[in-house]
């Protein structure tokens, strides 16, 4: 579904990512890990249209989408999911739902959608009247994800959803992610939380300074003294 070829991605004239290839096979969970400032959130930026500068190519299903804005993306389905959520916090669980369905095919479907993210994640439903920042830290996580499920995904790209969570809110969201994949969509997860993707994980890449220094299925990692190397520097 996505391929990316030999991409430097760049904040100015400074560049974050060398070189980078990868690819995400529908239906696909793919973990990216690595140390803090690896290149994580850079790549995950770079592929949705936001905030860097890039050469190289990003493909989805064969077509070249480099060079689309990042509003063009997300009607392609490519929905990111950002770090630290990103919320409207003075307006409530619906409305920020609402604005989730941003393209006119998703805006065709919102009603139908909402009701299905409301059996997914039925504390949006209780909570649908609740201002987002009144919510706890994993239901505004809970609140992102179902808001970039209103844009009706094909590819999500969740960026560091486990940062600030408590433990029982970390294991409901990959037993979301699971549920998420068998229900046919196909997720790009960043992620700290290295021994939970990996298990989660059908692949996963590990960055070490912008360059992709491994990859493998996510289980055969776990063991493997190269990953302590580029994740801990060990």
């Amino acid at each position: 579904m996505l391929e990316v070829k030999s991409l430097d991605a760049f904040y100015g004239s400074v560049q974050v990512l060398h070189g980078v290839s990868l690819h995400v096979n529908r239906g696909e969970i793919v973990g990216i890990v690595g140390a803090n400032a690896a290149g994580k959130s850079t790549l995950m930026f770079t592929l949705a249209g936001l905030r860097t500068t890039h050469t190289g190519d990003i493909g989805v299903d064969g077509e070249p989408i480099g060079h689309l804005p990042a509003y063009e993306r997300t009607s392609r389905g490519l929905i990111l999911v950002p770090e630290r959520r990103r919320l409207f916090p003075f307006m409530n669980v619906l409305e920020n739902l609402e604005i989730g369905a941003y393209s006119p095919g998703a805006r065709a479907q919102a009603k139908q959608t909402i009701d299905e993210v409301f059996a997914l994640l039925p504390v949006l439903a209780e909570r649908r009247k609740q201002v987002s920042g009144s919510l706890s830290g994993g239901e505004q996580q809970m609140l992102a994800i179902g808001r970039a499920l209103m844009g009706k995904p094909r590819l999500l790209l969740l960026d560091e959803p486990t940062e600030g969570l408590a433990p029982i809110y970390v294991k409901l969201l990959f037993d979301l992610i699971v549920r998420l994949r068998e229900s046919g969509l196909t997720v790009m997860i960043v992620e700290q939380n290295v021994h939970h993707v990996l298990r989660t994980s059908d692949r996963t890449y590990v960055l070490e300074n912008g360059r992709v220094v491994l990859e493998g299925e996510g289980q055969s990692l776990l063991n493997d003294e190269r990953l302590k190397i580029a994740y801990l520097g060990l």
